[in-house]
């Protein structure tokens, strides 16, 4: 048997930093299900596709590529195909066009069977858009994180200028919007909040407060 605390929440809420350190802190395995899509889109990119009207390409890059997800002294880091791509899937170009490589079905359907693979047997918390309602719909704890779209973009913004992306605060306050609707409005996999979810809105609280309500939370169940 496993235990599966599943995460769910728009861009920028803080999902991805709460998992790894929540996985720290009470010995889970951290799944980031948005960066095995972040690296398709990765390699599409790289072989020339940025559009899903080539889906049959990008389908066949999602059946065949090997992702591999790895902790460094605490660090996770995403490999594919041998390469470490832990910076490189986080670019504008790839959150630009992510969202619509994940919103393919045939695309969803191998990695969600890729997913539940991974959590087979292990306790495990897994983070992404639709890890509450579709993915583990039984999981033992369910947590929806929220935020404010322009404290999100807020967020984003400071992430990419450490990072060395040229990006403005509108543009990347613009992209959110644009990732929001795509997300909210896949026909499969859509973002949305779980009857049975227990909603964390993180607009005015530190990192370090949203993962001590989170932890309350899994502990308490």
């Amino acid at each position: 048997m496993s235990f599966v605390v599943a995460i769910d929440g728009p861009a920028g809420t803080g999902k991805g930093t709460i998992a790894k350190l929540i996985a720290q802190e009470l010995n889970l395995v951290n799944i980031d299900t948005g960066a095995m899509y972040r690296s398709i889109t990765l390699e599409a990119i790289r072989q020339g596709i940025n559009s899903i009207e080539e889906k049959e390409k990008l389908i066949e890059i999602a059946k065949n590529i090997k992702i591999e997800m790895t902790n460094n002294n605490g660090e996770q880091e995403i490999f594919l195909n041998g390469e470490n791509v832990s910076k490189e899937i986080r670019s504008t170009e790839v959150s630009g066009f992510v969202s619509q490589v994940s919103s393919i079905p045939e695309i969803r359907e191998l990695m969600v069977n890729l997913q539940r693979k991974m959590a087979e047997g292990r306790d495990v918390i897994m983070e992404g858009r639709d890890i509450t309602t579709v993915v583990f719909p039984n999981a033992n704890v369910k947590i929806y994180l929220d935020a404010d779209v322009a404290e999100r973009a807020k967020r984003r913004y400071k992430e990419n200028k450490e990072k060395g992306m040229q990006a403005t605060f509108e543009e990347t306050l613009e992209a959110m919007k644009k990732r929001d609707h795509n997300d909210m409005h896949k026909p499969v996999g859509a973002l949305k909040i779980a009857e049975d979810a227990i909603v964390v809105d993180t607009t005015n609280m530190t990192i370090d407060e949203v993962k001590e309500k989170v932890k309350e939370i899994i502990t308490k169940c």
